[in-house]
């Protein structure tokens, strides 16, 4: 008697369905594992023929992108946030743009350039301050104080704002300054007491102090 095709093949699906049949077999994890590395294998196959020199052109193609993300993080750090200024640039301490340049010095001298890029930007301002060029204000910030100074000093404008940007990264960005960073400030401080402000700027700044006073 043959049996008709159909129900046969029912029979033996039924029958290799069985559990004593895929005692063995490869668990759901170990299949996925698989198929992964199954796809892997072709994607970079199809990359190595359409490199240069096949799977070695391929591999230092990869190598040469990995030296450029490590020389990037060497370079740049690690990402962080976008540093804001929203505290004040001075504490409730007053010391005069002489003592906020020794305090530098002396945090330079130990290599803690954070502190000393600090203190080199509070003497900056503070030195302003002092030849009246800036209106006494505790609240204010390194970037506003930046831009009132470059009013006053437009010649010194783009490094008055560069180095309250490196104050910023060091206060508030958690980056860390370097020698170079505390040379450029000291620089630009004794730069900016050398310079004779601009009239024009010195007559702005003063209306916008003005302005602000009235609307305080």
């Amino acid at each position: 008697m043959t049996i008709p095709r159909d129900p046969a093949r029912e029979a033996a699906r039924r029958e290799l369905s069985k559990g004593m049949y895929h005692e063995n077999d490869p668990s759901l994890f170990q299949r996925a594992l698989d198929a992964f590395w199954d796809w892997l294998d072709k994607l970079f196959g199809t990359a190595a023929s359409a490199t240069p020199g096949g799977a070695v052109g391929l591999f230092v193609v990869i190598l040469f992108v990995v030296a450029v993300l490590a020389a990037l993080w060497w370079r740049l750090g690690t990402p962080r946030r976008q540093p804001t200024s929203a505290a004040p640039l001075f504490d409730e301490r007053t010391r005069s743009a002489a003592e906020h340049r020794a305090a530098g010095e002396a945090h330079a001298a130990q290599g803690h350039w954070n502190q000393a890029v600090q203190e080199r930007m509070r003497a900056v301002i503070r030195s302003l301050e002092e030849r009246a060029l800036l209106d006494v204000r505790p609240g204010r910030t390194a970037d506003e104080a930046a831009a009132e100074a470059g009013r006053a000093l437009p010649a010194h404008a783009d490094r008055l704002r560069a180095a309250a940007r490196e104050f910023d990264d060091v206060t508030y960005g958690g980056r860390n300054a370097d020698e170079q960073a505390y040379r450029r400030l000291a620089a630009l401080d004794h730069d900016v007491e050398n310079t004779r402000p601009s009239l024009a700027g010195s007559a702005v700044n003063a209306a916008h102090t003005a302005r602000q006073g009235a609307t305080e």
